[in-house]
């Protein structure tokens, strides 16, 4: 097996990461308590959203916001084919129906004009994923849902630093929900949140957060504290941790040197292969801040080499790859739901066959990107 010896993805820790979780492990106190409710106000003043909840992760996020909303059987909520799992999962567990509709050649991104086509009298919520950073034409969205009376939540877990038309993501939509996964653009191990400018929906969320319950254990066995509660609702166990949010603060706190980082990265890729016939590089627009969590490239069709030799290349030379992503229709959960085939997404079955995600980590020197383009260079044309 060859070595690895420029990773997809690494985590980027130092020591005032490894301290921040120190603290709170000497605390004693290790769940949901001051290092979350802290997190939670610095993430508020970083997007511009007025209320933050940080919960386990991006996918707890969007199903606390769609069950908060109240979705259920006979809803639909209009979302993408080209995107993560979690995003389709979410609604199916409320009970409600995800509606794919096609991206665009662009940027991957969801197509509001077929999102205005795809709606009915059963939609409530339309789910765009802003895929590596590159936001959707929010604008456009915007109009729509405020047109049919809809509700928009983003998947925002590629997304925060994102900066649309001079607006930080996160108070862009109805709500947003961020991940703060190991591979993420910064993390807390495992965790996400969901950012939003309406208090009542903020409320219900953090209530639903921890089991429907009337007060979370640090107000019940803190300083003051009664172990008297009630279960308001049914609710789930999606909070996040103390440790976790301590490592978030920690990291947040460094997001901009991050995202200055990948930004020099990414810019070093297109300079090596701008002139690649064979290789077609992201979109994204010159208006917007793109944090460039991934860096996505395609494979043009006809191209001496197919997407799976190129990874397969590059892996003999010990470099990581990912492909982002496998279109929703063609795992096998959503075959069993037999509302879709292939060929009803042509552009981001386009886009799948394709792609390939090259290493992105604020740590990968300039010249380990020039050593990936060359690789992939040689992979491409046999040499």
């Amino acid at each position: 097996m060859v070595e690895q010896r420029i990773p997809f993805v690494k985590v980027e820790l130092d020591e005032a990461d490894i301290a921040a979780v120190e603290r709170v492990l000497r605390s004693g106190w290790l769940t949901t308590a001051s290092q979350v409710k802290a997190l939670e106000a610095e993430l508020a003043a970083y997007t511009g959203a007025p209320y933050v909840n940080a919960v386990n992760s991006a996918t707890a996020a969007m199903h606390l916001c769609l069950a908060a909303w109240d979705l259920g059987p006979g809803d639909e909520v209009i979302t993408t084919p080209y995107t993560f799992t979690a995003t389709a999962n979410v609604i199916v567990h409320t009970g409600a129906s995800p509606v794919l509709v096609d991206v665009r050649e662009s940027d991957a991104n969801i197509d509001p004009e077929l999102i205005e086509q795809a709606i009915t009298p059963n939609t409530k919520v339309i789910l765009p994923v802003h895929i590596s950073g590159e936001p959707c034409d929010m604008d456009a969205i915007m109009d729509i849902a405020r047109r049919h009376g809809l509700k928009v939540l983003e998947d925002a877990a590629h997304a925060i630093g994102t900066i649309y038309r001079g607006r930080p993501c996160g108070s862009l939509g109805d709500a947003a929900a961020f991940s703060f996964y190991a591979n993420k653009t910064m993390t807390t191990g495992e965790g996400g949140a969901l950012a939003t400018a309406d208090e009542g929906l903020s409320t219900r969320v953090r209530k639903l957060t921890l089991h429907g319950m009337s007060k979370d254990a640090y107000n019940r066995y803190g300083a003051g504290g009664t172990w008297r509660y009630d279960i308001e609702e049914f609710g789930f166990k999606d909070n996040l941790t103390d440790i976790a949010a301590a490592l978030g603060r920690s990291q947040l706190a460094r997001l901009e040197q991050f995202i200055e980082d990948r930004t020099r990265v990414a810019q070093r890729y297109i300079a090596n292969l701008r002139d690649e016939p064979d290789i077609l590089l992201p979109s994204f627009s010159e208006e917007n801040r793109h944090p460039w969590h991934i860096f996505m490239i395609r494979v043009r069709d006809g191209a001496q080499a197919s997407r799976d030799d190129v990874i397969a290349g590059l892996t003999e030379r010990g470099i990581g790859t990912s492909v982002h992503f496998i279109p929703l229709h063609y795992h096998t959960a959503y075959k069993k739901l037999g509302r879709w085939q292939e060929g009803d997404f042509p552009v981001a079955e386009r886009f799948f066959a394709g792609e390939v995600t090259l290493p992105m980590y604020p740590g990968l020197t300039n010249a380990e990107v020039d050593e990936v383009c060359q690789a992939l260079r040689e992979t491409l044309h046999g040499t």
